[in-house]
């Protein structure tokens, strides 16, 4: 099965930047919808950036101005920019995407969740 891998978390002082990828584990025809979401112990996991097939994105209010998510031209990786980042932005941070899959695959669709990856952000 494909998997949504996740990279480039990690630690880094408030007013910092970090950038986080998301792609699949092995070649797919493209995503579709693909977002980031974040969870905290303790909380809900939330919605953080969402970029749709048709290319609208669309940033939680407390993010906004800060983080940018985009794709590449092929829609096979999605990045999400975090500048000006803040202590309570400190959470694993998770990939979501609809994915379809090659035509060698049958170009079915799938929707996955990434592992997740850690971003701490100190004060």
């Amino acid at each position: 099965q494909v998997q949504l891998v996740e990279s480039g978390g990690g630690l880094v002082q408030a007013g910092g930047s970090l950038r986080l990828s998301c792609a699949a584990s092995r070649d797919i025809f493209n995503f579709n919808d693909v977002a980031w979401h974040r969870q905290v112990p303790g909380k809900q996991r939330e919605m953080v950036a969402r970029l749709t097939r048709g290319g609208s994105t669309t940033y939680a209010d407390f993010v906004k101005g800060r983080f940018t998510l985009s794709s590449d031209k092929d829609r096979k990786m999605a990045v999400l920019q975090m500048d000006d980042l803040r202590p309570e932005d400190t959470a694993v941070y998770y990939c979501y995407a609809e994915i379809t899959t090659t035509q060698a695959e049958g170009g079915t669709q799938w929707t996955r969740w990434g592992q997740g990856i850690q971003v701490t952000v100190s004060s």
